[in-house]
């Protein structure tokens, strides 16, 4: 009766067993088959292309080469390095894979000539190519929530000192045990009882795995009866190569901050900034010797205990014979050879990044960015961030101490006019700190930027409105049923009776932008707002015509884009590509373009915004920049002076630039002695292009005197050549254009009758 008993209760624990093992087995099998890592997506900034011709000064592109962390070329030409000859460069490149090919390693030298690319020659026998990519920026990663980074490297890429010597070092019989080694066990156990605490562990490389990949951290016997169950069971269905490489992907080897470097292509990185296949004898002495304790052998912060460490693994390098003697010594010589500060894996550029995030999640769930190893080619353009960052945080200090107002705080985009790319991101003055990012979540009150739009829907009326229509600016009072009776003033407490249409928004005059907008009616502007890109709900109060609406940086941006973009709405976009794990494309960002505008309207306003620059609020600004560029722009100021602004444009770049103060007390800055500081600052040290548009069909430029409203010559005083829509141009001519025209007139109606 027992014996049954003890039979049944044995044949159930064997069923037990087994089924506890198939369990096992399919779990090994499933997550080391199936995704093995959570891989973050890696975000790269635009590559610089390089072509004859191609307007790039020196300094800017050497710069780009130290941003893409490029050393001194050596005689040993590795890639990514470079050396200068005066105005040329010779260049080593990286080759990188991009989602539409691979870009090969070359040697280059590249000469400029008058701010230009002159020459491209190639440094070996081949031809030099027609346009060179450089590879991109790493400008941050998309972490899982546990923030592990790694760099996979396959087992045909681990140099073999490595797999030798890490054997050597942690499992010598790696090649012959099948996942467990009892020798090494017991041998562990007996001198741990000899010096009477745990100083050696008997742990195979494939338990070691097992433990990172599969199990946690705690010390318990049944953690360890399953470690060794598992590396049986990893060790039937996989060969050494495929578990060697599996550690060498997980392994665990320093920390970051809040990001854990896993495995040995990204230690390699963090450490030396070398690639894997690069490493010195000493330098994968170091690795191995990390892997006994990553904390405690840290290079960095215990450099003594490392360069213990390390010399134990060269001697045991030496002592089974994978060295020389000479090797060995001069591996004992060598200092560790650690970059002081690693190259961080946080992003340098956290308002960039946070906008190419919102952007992904409208396509991506969270898991797919976090651990599909995507890789995300943005639009992000280093030269433009540097410029926007610098400007930012120079420029608001400079507003501190040269006023008694304090903790100014800011925010800058900028975009290209073609594609609409977003180029430049700015948060706030700490621009490498993540937090609240200005740019795209400081809702502020415009003021003025908002009176192009009301010009705007003006000039959709060639019939009533051209750029010269006269505008009364006298005392007004409306009735507003937000704010009561409102009779808004002008900045300078004057009014100035009728004025043309232009010079009411060059000089910002108020009273003028609210009769001019109740005659449109507030709804009417509300729509020509929509259709410039603001989506947000906006009441339609009289105050709407001054700015009393709260957008954020971006949304203005926006606005702006469509004015310069000739009246043709596209998204703002920071992505470009999205390329798989395997390089595989998996989405283009493609251009959307809309109509918004009438681009006849569109292209008057543009030339009232010039006039901005030229002659009205914006006139400093040509102190600072070229009256070549004939930049169009708008300066906003609010209330009390609590919000700064400006919003420009040249031929191929829209910036907008907010400068106030978090807590929304006064800052003391008018648009053009804050903001607009900034704005030019940025463009200061970029090569723009000149805003000259074509003027598209239905647009003629003609001659006009604004103080007569005349058609005018050249040589007329105060004479400008302005837009007008077909048919809307001022016919009677001024007094000097009389006399100018003449002769030439009296020729032209003969000529007339004749014809007739």
């Amino acid at each position: 009766m027992w014996r049954g008993l003890l039979w049944r209760v044995a044949l159930m624990a064997m069923v037990l067993i087994a089924g506890y093992l198939v369990y096992l087995d399919l779990t090994i099998r499933h997550q080391f088959e199936g995704k093995r890592w959570a891989l973050p997506a890696q975000v790269y900034a635009r590559p610089l292309e390089i072509f004859v011709g191609q307007p790039l000064r020196p300094a800017q592109f050497e710069r780009e080469l130290q941003l893409l962390d490029y050393r001194t070329l050596d005689a040993r030409r590795r890639p990514g390095s470079y050396a200068r000859h005066g105005a040329s460069y010779d260049v080593v490149t990286r080759s990188f894979d991009f989602w539409d090919g691979k870009e090969t390693l070359r040697a280059l030298r590249i000469g400029f000539e008058q701010g230009r690319v002159a020459t491209l020659q190639s440094l070996d026998d081949g031809p030099a190519p027609q346009l060179l990519r450089l590879d991109p920026a790493l400008i941050g990663r998309i972490y899982p929530a546990h923030h592990e980074d790694r760099v996979l490297v396959q087992a045909e890429q681990l140099p073999l000192l490595l797999r030798t010597g890490l054997m050597a070092v942690e499992d010598q019989n790696f090649q012959s045990h099948f996942g467990i080694d009892l020798r090494a066990i017991l041998r562990a156990f007996v001198t741990n009882v000899r010096v009477g605490e745990v100083v050696q562990g008997g742990s195979t490389l494939t338990q070691q795995l097992v433990k990172n990949f599969f199990l946690s951290n705690e010390r318990t016997l049944g953690r360890k009866v399953n470690e060794a169950l598992m590396a049986l069971l990893l060790e039937l269905h996989y060969d050494k190569d495929e578990i060697l490489q599996a550690y060498s992907n997980e392994i665990y080897l320093g920390q970051d901050g809040r990001r854990a470097i896993h495995g040995f292509g990204l230690a390699s990185e963090f450490y030396f900034e070398e690639p894997l296949q690069e490493l010195s004898v000493p330098h994968l002495a170091l690795l191995i010797g990390v892997v006994k304790g990553p904390s405690y052998y840290d290079p960095r912060r215990h450099p003594e205990r490392a360069l213990a460490r390390r010399n134990v693994v060269v001697d045991v390098m030496l002592r089974e014979g994978l060295i020389t003697s000479a090797q060995a010594e001069a591996a004992r010589r060598a200092p560790l050879g650690v970059t002081p500060k690693p190259r961080s894996g946080v992003s340098v550029h956290p308002a960039f990044l946070d906008l190419v995030r919102r952007q992904l999640r409208r396509d991506y769930r969270e898991e797919d960015l976090t651990s599909e190893g995507l890789r995300i080619f943005t639009t992000l353009d280093p030269l433009v961030q540097r410029a926007a960052e610098e400007a930012l945080n120079r420029r608001l200090t400079e507003l501190e101490r040269a006023g008694d107002v304090a903790e100014l705080e800011g925010a800058v985009i900028v975009s290209s006019v073609l594609g609409a790319e977003v180029q430049a991101v700015v948060g706030g003055r700490e621009a490498h700190f993540a937090g609240y990012n200005r740019a795209l979540d400081a809702e502020r009150q415009i003021g003025s930027l908002i009176k192009p739009a009301v010009y705007l829907t003006a000039l959709q009326h060639p019939d009533r409105y051209t750029l010269l229509t006269q505008i009364d600016d006298s005392a007004i009072s409306v009735q507003d049923r937000h704010r009561g009776p409102w009779q808004p003033a002008n900045y300078d407490k004057q009014f100035h009776g009728r004025v043309p249409l232009m010079r009411a928004l060059a000089h910002s005059y108020n009273a003028a932008t609210v009769r001019l907008g109740m005659e449109l009616g507030v709804d009417q502007v509300l729509d020509t707002v929509r259709d410039l890109g603001i989506e947000r709900a906006i009441a339609p109060y009289p105050s709407m015509l001054l700015g009393a609406m709260s957008l954020t940086p971006l949304e203005v941006t926006s606005m702006y884009h469509t004015l310069a973009g000739g009246g043709f709405y596209t998204p703002l976009s920071a992505i470009r590509e999205v390329v798989g794990p395997a390089g595989e494309p998996l989405r283009r960002y493609a251009l959307n373009v809309q109509q918004a505008v009438a681009p006849q309207a569109a292209y008057l306003t543009t030339a009232a915004l010039q006039e901005v620059v030229r002659a009205g609020t914006g006139e400093s600004l040509q102190r600072r920049l070229s009256p070549a560029l004939r930049i169009a722009g708008k300066t906003g100021t609010t209330d009390d002076l609590r919000d700064s602004w400006f919003a420009g444009y040249s031929g191929d770049r829209v910036a907008v630039v907010w400068v106030g103060r978090d807590d929304n007390q006064v800052a003391g800055l008018t648009g053009a002695a804050g903001a607009m500081q900034v704005w030019a600052d940025v463009f200061v040290g970029l090569d723009s292009l000149p805003l000259d548009p074509l003027p598209p069909p239905g647009v003629e430029r003609v001659w006009v005197q604004p103080a007569s409203g005349l058609r005018a010559g050249p040589r007329c005083e105060g004479a400008l050549e302005l837009p007008f829509m077909e048919g809307s141009a001022p016919q009677q001519l001024a007094p000097c254009a009389e006399a100018d025209n003449g002769p030439l007139r009296r020729s032209f109606d003969w000529f007339k009758g004749v014809f007739q």
